[in-house]
């Protein structure tokens, strides 16, 4: 007879792009004092000194994705209704201006054999949302990816994000929010279940 899996297994996944990510701070800072310098800003006063510093090591922060393991657990008791995580936080660098954007992700998943740990959904945005970015590849990005390595029947994500290069510039909106999502599996072909993910992603009732 096979050995039952462990409780608390660990995938031994971890994104490959962590260890292709490199970052020289000392090139960012010169780049970021020749930008400055170059729009006209003057870096021999007290105030814009150490700017270009601290901005390398912020964008360093933004574009450095930490890796992680995917843990997840046997489904023992055969759950098989919806699982949602809800209001998980997204920071990220739009890749078209290099400003950031802001937001939170809903992602609500079917399982199947397995189940995951519920703090990996975090990392696991956090992960994909550490490098310039479009919001609707994010949000491509973690759907397929728990579809890939978690093998769920069904997977739903939603982004709800605020750009700063659409609320700083251009056409100057503030409190726009762009809403993005993917389906795959169940959450996309059965549209009961795909319902009752996007209704639960809205709800903000909370308890009552």
């Amino acid at each position: 007879m096979s050995a039952q899996p462990d409780a608390a297994t660990v995938l031994p996944w971890r994104p490959r792009v962590a260890a292709e990510t490199t970052v020289d701070l000392e090139a960012a800072e010169e780049a970021a004092a020749a930008l400055l310098a170059a729009l006209g800003q003057r870096l021999d006063t007290p105030h814009l000194a150490e700017t270009p510093r601290r901005m390398a090591a912020a964008y360093a922060e933004l574009l450095s994705p930490a890796p992680f393991e995917l843990t997840t657990f046997p489904n023992t008791e055969g759950y098989d209704e919806l699982v949602l995580v809800r209001d998980i936080p997204v920071r990220s660098v739009c890749e078209h201006h290099g400003l950031p954007f802001t937001g939170v992700a809903h992602i609500g998943y079917l399982p199947g054999e397995r189940i995951l740990g519920l703090s990996k959904f975090a990392r696991l945005v956090e992960f994909f949302a550490s490098s310039t970015q479009t919001q609707e590849r994010l949000t491509k990005q973690v759907a397929e990816h728990l579809q890939t390595h978690v093998a769920p029947r069904g997977v739903g994500v939603v982004v709800e994000a605020e750009h700063t290069c659409m609320s700083l510039r251009g056409v100057r909106a503030p409190g726009t929010r762009t809403v993005t999502s993917a389906m795959l599996g169940t959450l996309r072909t059965d549209p009961s279940s795909r319902a009752e993910f996007l209704a639960l992603t809205r709800d903000r009732g909370g308890p009552r």
